[in-house]
């Protein structure tokens, strides 16, 4: 993975890893944990965790974009590592919350470079505990295919983070199918994290206790995305896209049969109809979600509504929404040992091509 220029070879020295929200990592040293492996049926299995987030300062910077956690530093992975060891968890697969969709195209694309080239020779050096999801400043889609194509060709991605809207933009606007159309081509696995329902926020309905505007407006945020692509035609147009929701694809899995009943309900008021049933979209190889759904019975519903082959595990580190999902996973009833691989680290290799 080539990297050009002085800014970011500066930026590789001082890049960050951030929560969903605003968390504290206590810096007090501690012996570092024993490595746990995870063996299944007598053989050892990787793991591969899709949902860790990161921050390059240098290209936050560009913007001047506030650090949230900027003592998480590349240079000293040696907390994230040691939680990664006590889960589990062999390799991460690093992504950036989209806080560029409002810059200029300038800005934006300079953002973009340090952050994919940074994050691209991190991961190339880093390869047996890290891997990463490239970026992209959707809100110009023609140069956002031109960095996802870069991202790919050049710095050897596999796969690209998306937000779960552009700036109050649907991801199913056909303004983006320049860049849907080049991550179908390319063969990417899009990672499309929600950024909040904060068309919301203005309104009071997510103030008061329980930070709402987190706790539901994030997987609100992906039921809508979900929603309007397969209603306005988006993953009927590019059959060739894979795309995975975070935490768990929203509460559209738990409740997509709702989207099914709606066609024969409202036939007049749905608009042009989807190539199939909309639950047909969770099991068809398109759409995949992590597992951050909390406890086995939720796992197991989830996988009865998508099938155990389009479930990747999750962690959102470093925010502790989660203890292990590699446990999760263990003891979630009705899975093969087969299945259990999969989702464990075998699904997310073979999507992102990662050795095995």
């Amino acid at each position: 993975m080539p990297v050009t220029g002085d800014l970011v070879t500066t930026a590789l020295s001082a890049i960050a890893f951030i929560p969903c929200a605003m968390a504290s990592v206590s810096s007090t040293s501690r012996p570092a944990p024993r490595r746990r492996e995870t063996v299944i049926n007598g053989k050892r299995v990787k793991t591969v965790d899709v949902h860790a987030h990161c921050i390059v300062p240098a290209a936050a910077a560009v913007i001047n974009h506030p650090l949230e956690a900027p003592g998480l530093l590349m240079d000293d992975t040696s907390t994230r590592i040691a939680a990664m060891d006590a889960q589990g968890i062999d390799v991460e697969v690093l992504s950036i919350n989209p806080y560029w969709y409002r810059a200029p195209r300038d800005a934006a694309a300079e953002l973009i470079k340090v952050q994919n080239e940074t994050l691209g020779q991190y991961c190339a050096a880093n390869r047996e505990r890290f891997a990463g999801f490239a970026t992209a400043a959707l809100q110009h889609p023609e140069l956002a295919a031109e960095q996802v194509e870069y991202a790919v060709k050049q710095l050897g991605f596999r796969g690209v983070g998306v937000g779960g809207s552009v700036a109050g933009e649907e991801l199913a606007n056909p303004r983006f199918h320049p860049f849907w159309a080049k991550c179908e081509e390319l063969g990417v696995l899009v990672f499309m994290h929600p950024l909040g329902t904060r068309e919301l926020e203005p309104s009071g309905r997510l103030n008061g206790s329980g930070l709402l505007t987190n706790t539901i407006g994030n997987p609100l945020e992906t039921t809508i995305a979900l929603s309007h692509l397969i209603f306005e035609g988006t993953l009927d147009r590019f059959p060739g896209l894979k795309i995975c929701a975070a935490h768990g694809g929203g509460f559209l899995p738990s409740y997509a049969n709702r989207s099914d009943a709606v066609i024969r309900t409202f036939p007049q008021r749905v608009g042009p109809l989807p190539k199939k049933q909309p639950t047909a979209y969770l099991r068809d190889g398109q759409l995949f979600f992590d597992t951050i759904v909390f406890t086995p019975e939720a796992l197991r519903h989830l996988i009865a509504e998508t099938g155990p082959g389009q479930i990747m595990i999750g962690t959102d580190y470093p925010f502790p929404w989660t203890s292990t999902e590699v446990d999760l996973v263990l003891n979630t009833p009705g899975l093969t040992d087969d299945q259990r691989v999969a989702i464990l680290g075998g699904t997310a290799s073979r999507l992102l091509g990662l050795a095995s």
